[in-house]
């Protein structure tokens, strides 16, 4: 164990599992978060918690499929209840060629015919011809993931401070707030809604694609279900957009019906961190390691960058995702 405490600055998703992976190899670690506890400061509060690599090979680059595979086995290891049913895609009839493109854009499906789709989602019974099931997927709870790190934490004597050392090894991990060392760094705003349907009954994630805004539902339990996310590029981080919501509702609808009947609960937003190139970047600079740029895979790459981060400062093994010329920042 070090004598000097490593200092990560951010209690989101990334920091927390950094601070995991460094306190199970003996690191001594400190936190340092003005919030006393998780909450809407960090925009990982907002996400949807799919653990989904494969759906996010339709757009996302090889490393996000193959690093987010780590994922539902890590959560589970730190107690996370992780839900293991896979994820379903579906389209309605006139979005069918968004089905067969998403297919032949990903790895890790089967495809349903509609009796299948209704014996595995009897709520889904009649309403598609077609889906594809990634049994592999699994999804987890955010909220109720990033309050057991913190007190896992905790419980190993990681002391969380609000203020912010002047010297020492920092892990900047503070998401779009770490812009004014990473001018790189831009902001993708992501609206979600969170609804009580209880005539709706999932299981799993379901997709609906469109080509306008496609929609994920997220099933929370008790009939509660989170319907995200909007991709708008900005940096704003507070106020969501009438538009934005109206099209998630009405996608909702166009689910299942009984939507339109659904309470609504909460209406949320943030602006998730990312590069140019939508790719997690690990970089130094002295004293200091910055872990940034998840964009909208916060829990699902964040257990496979703390690991990188954790064998970077404990067995000097480079980080695969880490920039090999600086200079540009």
């Amino acid at each position: 164990m070090t004598d000097t405490a490593i200092t990560i600055l951010g209690a989101g998703v990334v920091g927390l599992c950094v601070a995991t992976e460094l306190t199970a190899r003996g690191q001594r670690v400190q936190i340092c978060e003005k919030a006393p506890e998780p909450g809407t400061q960090a925009c990982s509060w907002w996400a949807g918690g799919m653990l989904a690599p494969f759906c996010e090979g339709e757009t996302a680059e090889e490393p996000v499929v193959r690093l987010g595979q780590e994922a539902a086995d890590w959560w589970e290891a730190q107690g996370v209840p992780v839900v293991r049913n896979g994820s379903l895609v579906v389209a309605l009839g006139r979005d069918r060629n968004e089905l067969t493109r998403f297919a032949r854009r990903t790895a890790g499906h089967r495809t349903l015919d509609a009796e299948q789709l209704a014996q595995m989602e009897p709520t889904l019974e009649g309403r598609f011809s077609k889906a594809l099931h990634f049994q592999e997927e699994a999804h987890i709870t955010p909220r109720a993931a990033l309050k057991t790190l913190w007190q896992n934490l905790q419980s190993r004597g990681v002391q969380f401070a609000s203020a912010t050392p002047v010297s020492g090894r920092i892990i900047d991990c503070r998401g779009l707030a770490a812009q004014d060392d990473l001018k790189d760094l831009r902001g993708v705003k992501g609206e979600m809604v969170v609804l009580r349907c209880p005539d709706v009954s999932l299981h799993r994630p379901v997709r609906l694609l469109h080509p306008r805004f496609p929609l994920y539902v997220v099933p929370r339990g008790d009939g509660v279900f989170m319907l995200g996310a909007t991709q708008i590029e900005s940096g704003e981080r507070t106020r969501p957009t009438v538009r934005s919501i109206l099209e998630l509702l009405s996608a909702a609808y166009a689910l299942h019906p009984a939507f339109g009947e659904a309470e609504l609960l909460e209406i949320g937003t943030d602006a998730r961190p990312a590069f140019n190139d939508n790719l997690p970047r690990i970089r130094q600079r002295g004293q200091r390691i910055y872990v940034n740029g998840l964009f909208r895979h916060g829990f699902l790459l964040a257990p496979a960058m703390a690991r990188q981060v954790a064998e970077f400062i404990c067995d000097d093994i480079k980080p695969e995702v880490m920039d090999e010329n600086l200079s540009e920042w």
